[in-house]
This record gives structure tokens, sequence and C-alpha cells, in this order.
């Protein structure tokens, strides 16, 4: 947000992030943002309020030739076959897990983000896709990369803006702010087409 030049404030929704049964995962990625930004709107009228959130997941489907990527921005054109979602390891155990079953993949980072006007009550949410290409990593690098990142808050154990760049092959995506976790190409326009200047 700082990137952004405009004054912000931030709270911590305290929301129940569990998936529902049978939830897809455009769904799920975009109900979490919105309920984050409706989270605490009673107490700020006349505001714009920002919800985040992303989860990743694999697709069931071949996914080693990256020279088959779909470069897309948002999920509703993905073909989805039984996805395997990946949320955020909350421990050490389940992002060992995590990388190592990612390892070798290709992985969608689904980010979703929610534009709140309290003075209209009006929300618009828009879902940005980034294909991640994993290396194959092996159980030393994975642990090491978890010895000296924590990323157990971040969906899919992968702190890109950190060590974690370090275990891909490639990064695919229309705005390449979204998978550090805020879309900001993406929300520029949003928070423009609120009649909010962005600088």
């Amino acid at each position: 947000m700082e990137r952004l030049c405009i004054p912000f404030e931030i709270v911590h929704p305290e929301i129940n992030e569990a998936m529902r049964p049978h939830e897809k995962p455009h769904t799920l990625v975009t109900r979490l943002s919105e309920e984050k930004a409706y989270a605490h709107s009673s107490c700020y009228q006349s505001h714009l309020i920002i919800g985040s959130d992303q989860i990743a997941y694999i697709n069931d489907e071949p996914s080693s030739d990256s020279n088959n990527l779909n470069i897309f921005s948002s999920s509703a054109s993905i073909k989805v076959i039984n996805p395997v979602i990946i949320a955020k390891p909350k421990n050490k155990k389940a992002a060992f897990d995590q990388l190592k079953l990612q390892s070798g993949k290709k992985v969608i980072f689904l980010t979703s983000v929610s534009v709140l006007n309290t003075s209209s009550s009006e929300i618009e949410t828009n879902v940005v896709a980034t294909n991640v290409i994993f290396r194959t990593l092996s159980e030393e690098e994975i642990n090491d990369y978890l010895n000296y990142e924590t990323p157990y808050d971040c969906a899919g154990s992968l702190k890109s803006e950190g060590l974690g760049i370090r275990l891909l092959d490639a990064v695919y995506s229309s705005d390449p702010t979204a998978l550090v976790g805020l879309p900001l190409i993406q929300l520029s326009k949003m928070l423009r087409s609120n009649k909010y200047k962005t600088h």
C-alpha cells in the first residue's frame, strides 16, 4: 500500500478462513476477501475498505510444460479439475508437506482483492491468477528455506518476496505484485473506478 502513496490503516479481521464443503478455489478466495472487507465496515463510514486473500491450488492436469501456460488475470476461464487447494500452513511441518507436494509442479495462486465503498455500500471484487512453476526441490532445500523463512501465514508456504524466489523456475501473471499478496495494478484500477486519485 505504501507503494501507492495513499494513506491507509491496517485492521485485522477475525474471520473463519476454513473452506466450505465442495467450495471451488475461485469461490473460496472471493468469499474470503469480501468477508474481510465487510468485517469492520460498521466502524468505517464513508471509507474505501480493501480486503484481500490468497490461496493456491494444484490442478489435476499436466502442468510441467511451461510452454503451454495460459496467462490470465481472472480465474473465471480456468478449467478446474479436482483441485488440490493449498492454504496457509500455520506451522513448519505443514509448510514442509506443502512444499514437498508442490515440488516440480505448476501451482496456480489466486489473489482476490475487494474494495468496499461504505458510502454507497457497493463492493467490487477481482481475482488475479498467477502460474508458478516450482523447481524439483530436495528435502534439504525445503528445510534450509524453512529454517530461514517462516512462511506459515503465506498461501502455499511461498514467501516469494524473500528466499522463496529461489524455489521457483518461473512465474507468469498479469500483475507481478499479486504473488506477494496484494495485486497493486488491479487495486489501482479499482480505486480509480471509485474516483480515488492514485499517484
